[in-house]
């Protein structure tokens, strides 16, 4: 089960369109910051999909969050580890654009790491 943060409508189209194809349901998006902290406490989701960029604001207080409740996740974002905060050194970052092998091979990897 997976949670989509993201403000590009097109690319929670075409990744809710993609991820059951890979086998994974899509519990939930969301396009701020707010709207990301505001569904998380009624959600049941496994991993989380976070962009980085959401119309200007960082994403970190949502990883955060996902880090407390123990739910795994990667960033997307079209800048590199470089501009991930040191506390997030470690998390994993899908670089954009990505393919469907891309994001598949991601979450893969995100998954047998927890």
């Amino acid at each position: 089960r997976v949670f989509i943060v993201e403000d590009e409508f097109m690319l929670v189209m075409l990744l809710e369109e993609l991820l059951p194809t890979l086998g994974y349901e899509v519990v939930g998006s969301a396009a701020s910051v707010d709207q990301a902290l505001g569904q998380l406490p009624a959600l049941e989701t496994d991993i989380a999909v976070v962009d980085v960029n959401l119309a200007g604001t960082e994403s970190f207080p949502v990883a955060d969050a996902l880090r407390e409740r123990g739910i795994p996740f990667l960033f997307t974002t079209g800048y590199g580890q470089q501009g991930l905060p040191p506390r997030f050194a470690d998390a994993p970052v899908l670089a954009k654009p990505f393919r469907r092998h891309d994001i598949e091979a991601a979450l893969s990897r995100l998954r047998a790491a927890h």
